[in-house]
């Protein structure tokens, strides 16, 4: 999560006010009250802290251990959380939509945070890849909520994602997406009906953008593209 996203949210969010995290398990946020996860209480934190560990206000007893994506309803009355986290999960999980609706039934109001999409679609942020292994979905944030497009393998060929290097020197906050949301919002898969619709959509988010850091011609080969982005 952004730390001024972080911020914000403890000056907006009231100390007695409940807060759930929902995914956050590997990076929790301290200021939740609850945290729903499908890895164990125990394991958390694997990838750091959203806040000072030290001030945790969760506890094992108010860690819940589930899949978040069954289509059971999660272990919460209708409303009984101020505020819900949702910080780099929905890209993760099988069952966005579902996801989004869990949030909207037991929390009053939330914070999500997803990649950009053209973080998604830059070769080498993670790997020998285009975008991060896996994430399973393109995810287009607007005024109204959530969309959601299957990440097809086929980004991976050259005219289909931004070349390595394509993200480097982009701030921080220009490289993932945010949605505050009070009371509800939208969230919907777009589904692809053709492959040249597919090329359409891909062609255009692969497009370069005046002002954006010129990734260049890529190298021949992963590891030349790897090499390149090491030396910015």
């Amino acid at each position: 999560m952004l730390e001024e996203s972080a911020r914000l949210i403890a000056q907006r969010v009231g100390d007695d006010a409940r807060v759930l995290d929902v995914g956050g398990g590997a990076r929790p946020f301290s200021r939740a009250d609850c945290v729903l996860d499908a890895i164990a209480y125990e394991s958390r934190g694997e990838l750091g802290y959203n806040g000072d560990p030290a001030q945790e206000r969760f506890d094992a007893a108010s860690w819940v251990q589930r899949d978040i994506c069954d289509r059971e309803p999660w272990p919460f009355a209708d409303r009984e959380f101020d505020f819900a986290v949702c910080s780099h999960t929905l890209e993760d999980v099988r069952d966005p939509v579902y996801v989004a609706a869990e949030l909207q039934r037991v929390a009053a109001a939330g914070y999500i945070e997803v990649p950009a999409v053209r973080e998604e679609l830059t070769y080498g942020i993670q790997g020998p890849w285009v975008g991060w292994g896996h994430h399973r979905w393109l995810v287009f944030v607007g005024e109204s909520g959530l969309e959601f497009v299957f990440k097809h393998h086929v980004v991976n060929r050259p005219d289909s994602h931004l070349p390595a290097g394509s993200q480097v020197g982009v701030p921080e906050a220009e490289r993932v997406q945010t949605l505050w949301w009070h009371g509800g919002f939208q969230a919907r898969e777009r589904l692809i009906w053709t492959a040249a619709e597919l090329d359409e959509l891909l062609r255009r988010l692969a497009a370069p953008q005046a002002g954006a850091p010129a990734g260049g011609p890529a190298p021949a080969g992963w590891r030349g593209r790897i090499a390149r982005l090491a030396r910015r």
